[in-house]
């Protein structure tokens, strides 16, 4: 979130605030106004997904207008997850990309397993995988001796000659 911020020096300790008003991207009309301290509810619903912007405009009882704009975005609809393909990828030629979406609120049959996006084990996951299997077997066959009952069995026993 970027914040900018501008106050006008104006407005001392000894003035205070006579009125704030609070708008949504370039409305000519405020959502709120009020007299601070206040609290202004935003219903992001009624929004579209994207980004917006909040400017709060402070007025001090000289007539000294202080402004905050804040950017923030709003995702009210389902999540969308792209596989295969990123922002300002070149590509070339046949490829795949799974697109899947989902939306867990406001379904009261929401399944979790639906927000899982089925992709496939990296291949450092299996990388190291193998390197683990690998270090266990060449512990277990270069370290391993089995135990003194064992060792006398006639099948560890070594071949007269050998």
């Amino acid at each position: 979130m970027t914040i900018s911020e501008s106050v006008a020096p104006a407005c001392g300790s000894k003035q205070s605030v006579c009125w704030v008003s609070v708008y949504i991207d370039d409305e000519v009309e405020p959502v709120a106004r009020y007299k601070p301290p206040g609290r202004v509810q935003l219903d992001t619903r009624e929004m579209r997904d994207g980004a917006h912007k909040m400017r709060v405009e402070a007025m001090c009882a000289n007539g000294t207008i202080g402004v905050r704009e804040i950017d923030f975005r709003v995702r009210n609809g389902p999540a969308i997850e792209v596989h295969g393909l990123k922002d300002n990828e070149v590509v070339d030629g046949d490829m795949s990309v799974m697109i899947h979406a989902f939306s867990g609120s406001g379904n009261d049959d929401w399944e979790p397993s639906r927000a899982e996006a089925p992709t496939p084990v990296p291949t450092w996951v299996w990388v190291l995988f193998i390197l683990i299997f690998a270090a266990a077997m060449f512990y277990s066959l270069h370290y391993w001796s089995p135990a003194g009952d064992y060792r006398e069995a006639p099948t560890w026993q070594t071949r007269a000659g050998e």
